[in-house]
């Protein structure tokens, strides 16, 4: 657990999509297998429609037959990694490792700050070209590379020669490019 911040969190729930490492996560009170629900429902389920395989430690949360019941009325294949092998579980432990990480350079001193510092956190892990991928996980996502606030200052090419009239066929374009790419 990390230290008590605002709302009385100190717990994370995160969730890492295997081919865009988009990471979604969110700070908890405790940890349950309702609030695991709720987080799915939220976070993934809404926003990016219903995956077919959901990897998971084998935490008691992540083991209830009700959270369980849940996945199969949604045809979601639960895979639950081995305490001997928590390693199948890999995209999960490097996201955990990588949020860790850039929680401790960011707070100094400031321990119970955690949860007000992870939404940047995010950011520039979204906005990073991953090794596997050599894409940020926004621009898997969204199919269009994210405008980041040094653009504002400095505007780049892309800021500069920006033109409303030709923003859509150009959107149309980079779905098409990213549609290659996941495939």
């Amino acid at each position: 657990p990390f230290p008590i911040s605002k709302g009385q969190c100190k717990f994370l729930i995160v969730s890492v999509d295997l081919f865009t490492k988009w990471i979604e996560v969110e700070t908890l009170a405790c940890i349950s297998a309702h609030q695991v629900q709720k987080f799915l429902w939220r976070n993934i389920i809404t926003r990016f429609g219903i995956a077919h395989t959901l990897v998971t430690d084998n935490g008691l949360q992540f083991t209830d037959r009700k959270l369980n019941e849940f996945l199969a009325g949604l045809g979601i294949q639960h895979k639950v990694t081995s305490v001997k092998h928590p390693q199948t579980n890999g995209q999960a432990e490097s996201a955990n490792k990588v949020i860790l990480t850039e929680l401790k350079k960011r707070l100094g001193e400031a321990k119970g700050a955690w949860a007000e510092q992870l939404p940047e956190v995010l950011w520039a892990y979204r906005c990073t070209p991953q090794s596997t991928t050599q894409e940020t996980p926004f621009r898997l996502v969204y199919g269009s590379d994210v405008m980041i606030p040094v653009e504002i200052r400095e505007p780049s090419f892309r800021r500069a020669h920006f033109e409303e009239s030709n923003n859509e066929a150009e959107l149309r374009i980079n779905l098409d490019i990213v549609e290659n790419t996941r495939d």
